[in-house]
């Protein structure tokens, strides 16, 4: 494995927007190195000992949340977790005061999850310590995006060449908009489906090509992934009911006979069986839903292992 001859300088993860392609490579080079650690009997190394990791969810997850605390103790480091019911956000407390006061506890890193797009970058703004961005508001979750591509290359080797299809509520996912940034970047075509009201042309002013049909870019595609609606991000209904969008777009048993046969199906969860996604084809040979749970820990590592001062793509 060739690694860039660049070094890591950055000290926060906000977007994959802002990042140049060399330094999701090196992200991803250096999650190959820590997905090793997973596969010891000794899950641990010493790369954040002595550091302490602040969880901090606004807003409920379970796949993103336990995937860095379980990347962060295997880096050993101290980590805490917290959410806005168990704050003093519940009291009236503003945001920047929460964290100060966390930064005032000698947090080292505070990875945050926050229902405003910005939140993430306005504390970064404002602290010393290191800002990693678990999703905010419907502008980007920069480590689902990562360990989406991680995954890809995992199984293609390079993203040349390959089609790569996006389903659903792209209008407010901020999964969709880090895997864009980083698909392109990385040289893969992108493939936008969905109703034309999730799916406005617009997108296609940063390089995806937009379809409002399904059907006919099926045996096209060399990764499918399927995105939940976004509800709680929608201030009206974008399409008549979940039978009809499901009849449209969902990934039925029918509609997944027209794939290729090594054609990946991804799905970043939590998923709506039967909605997005018919349960048997998530359970599928194709689907590598769960690979993409494992290699969230290690592409966690890189992130918080080189926005803590590390230089080399490597683990211990």
């Amino acid at each position: 494995m060739s690694f860039p001859t660049r070094e890591w300088n950055r000290r926060h993860l906000l977007s994959l927007d802002e990042l140049e392609a060399w330094e999701i490579e090196f992200i991803l080079n250096a999650a190959a190195a820590f997905k090793t650690v997973g596969e010891r009997d000794l899950k641990k190394v010493p790369s954040l000992r002595g550091r302490t990791l602040i969880n901090f969810f606004i807003e409920p997850s379970t796949r993103t949340r336990v995937s860095f605390e379980l990347a962060a103790l295997r880096l050993s480091a101290d980590v805490i977790n917290m959410s806005a019911t168990a704050s003093s956000l519940q009291k009236g407390e503003t945001l920047i005061d929460t964290a100060k006061n966390l930064q005032a506890l000698h947090a080292d890193i505070i990875v945050l999850r926050h229902s405003a797009a910005g939140a993430c970058k306005f504390l970064a703004d404002r602290l010393e310590a290191s800002i990693i961005n678990a999703g905010d508001g419907a502008h980007e979750h920069p480590t689902q995006g990562l360990l989406d591509a991680f995954t890809i290359r995992e199984h293609f080797g390079s993203f040349k060449n390959l089609k790569i299809g996006i389903v659903g509520d792209i209008l407010f996912s901020r999964v969709a908009r880090s895997n864009l940034h980083a698909l392109l970047k990385l040289g893969a075509e992108v493939h936008l489906i969905g109703p034309s009201t999730l799916v406005p042309k617009l997108f296609e002013q940063l390089g995806a090509y937009v379809h409002h049909h399904l059907d006919p870019i099926l045996p096209h595609l060399d990764v499918i992934n399927l995105l939940r609606i976004q509800h709680e991000r929608q201030r009206k209904e974008y399409f008549p009911s979940t039978g009809e969008y499901t009849a449209l777009f969902g990934l039925t048993k029918e509609r997944a006979r027209a794939l290729k046969p090594n054609c990946l199906i991804m799905h970043p969860g939590p998923i709506n069986r039967g909605v997005e996604i018919d349960s048997d084809v998530a359970n599928s040979s194709q689907s590598v839903i769960l690979e993409q749970v494992t290699h969230g820990i290690a592409v966690r590592m890189a992130v918080l292992y080189l926005c803590s001062g590390g230089k080399t793509p490597a683990a211990q």
